[in-house]
């Protein structure tokens, strides 16, 4: 007989099988789609903006800036691809389904930051510093760093709400949730409208240094620092996609709750061996050993374990599972 859990244990598993459920995968996959979508809008709109300061004001770190929402922008059309193609249906050519096509156009999302925000706004600082070009409207700049601001912030606060929403669920930190979630699109969002708003604060000093001191070098070495913050932002995003395209495995959390959520089901007895790995947001490939109750023929078996991978497999958040029979020598896993 399996001894029970300690309480406060329990009410994490309950926590995390709700989280696990068909209809908050659903809700996540809307509301993640609805991020995106919030963030585009947001960085378009200031992109346009932030062009027209640069051309006015002649500051690199606005043109930085400027260089940076464009960015974003292209790379939320990448996400909400991303979001489009993972959720299509696996099919024969696909038996996994298409899952990893959120890792892969993130991937391009993360290339693009890199390249069109990252470099170009280093090479501008740089060239400004070689050749530096007279500033001024200074207020129009601040104004729009302002707008800008409360823009970002209200992306910001979006993807921080859906990430700790999530985080809370899991009993865990925000930023981990964020480091560590199969769900790419939200991580993107998250870290771009977060290194936007720390890019605009960077600005705003390069600015206000050059219109104190009248020296073009404070402006340039902001426009500078904006593309190595979006470098490092965008090598990041890179590696997490990266890990999770070459297979990324669960938390122990995650097994432990897949453990249990297998002994809940009447025809298991006991479960030895777990494989999960992510094949999608929120997409696990399932493979487990399982020890049936009963002793029933080859024949009644073997139709129970393929009855049982249906059954899985209609769960929202499993792609496939693959079901086969322990030896009694096998040490059962806790759940």
């Amino acid at each position: 007989m399996r001894a029970s859990p300690p309480a406060n244990d329990q009410a994490r598993r309950a926590i995390l099988a709700e989280a696990m459920t068909s209809s908050g995968a659903s809700a996540s996959t809307k509301e993640s789609s609805f991020t995106v979508v919030l963030a585009f809008t947001v960085n378009l709109v200031i992109a346009v903006a932030k062009s027209i300061a640069a051309a006015l004001t002649g500051s690199a770190s606005m043109t930085a800036e400027a260089a940076h929402s464009w960015a974003d922008a292209g790379n939320e059309v990448f996400l909400l691809v991303a979001d489009r193609r993972s959720q299509r249906p696996r099919d024969n050519r696909h038996p996994m389904g298409y899952g990893r096509e959120a890792y892969v156009w993130s991937m391009f999302a993360a290339f693009g930051l890199f390249t069109a925000g990252a470099v170009v706004s280093i090479m501008h600082g740089i060239q400004e510093l070689l050749d530096p070009e007279p500033a001024g409207d200074f207020l129009i700049a601040y104004l729009v760093l302002g707008v800008a601001f409360v823009l970002e912030g209200i992306s910001f606060t979006q993807a921080y709400r859906q990430a700790h929403k999530t985080a809370s669920a899991l009993q865990t930190s925000t930023l981990e949730h964020v480091a560590n979630s199969s769900n790419p699109t939200l991580r993107a969002v998250f870290a771009e409208d977060a290194a936007a708003l720390i890019g605009l604060a960077i600005a705003f000093l390069g600015i206000f240094l050059h219109q104190v001191t009248g020296s073009p070098v404070p402006d340039a070495i902001g426009s500078i620092a904006v593309g190595v913050l979006l470098g490092v932002v965008a090598v990041i995003l890179i590696d997490r996609n990266r890990r999770f395209l070459v297979g990324q495995s669960v938390s122990d959390d995650v097994e432990i709750l897949a453990v249990g959520l297998l002994l809940k089901r009447p025809e298991i007895d006991r479960v030895t061996y777990i494989h999960l790995e992510y094949v999608g947001p929120s997409k696990l490939y399932l493979v487990a050993a399982v020890d049936l109750t009963g002793n029933a023929d080859e024949d009644d078996v073997a139709v129970r374990l393929r009855r049982l991978e249906r059954d899985l497999e209609n769960l929202d958040y499993v792609e496939e599972a693959v079901i086969t029979l322990s030896t009694k020598d096998e040490p059962s896993l806790p759940g």
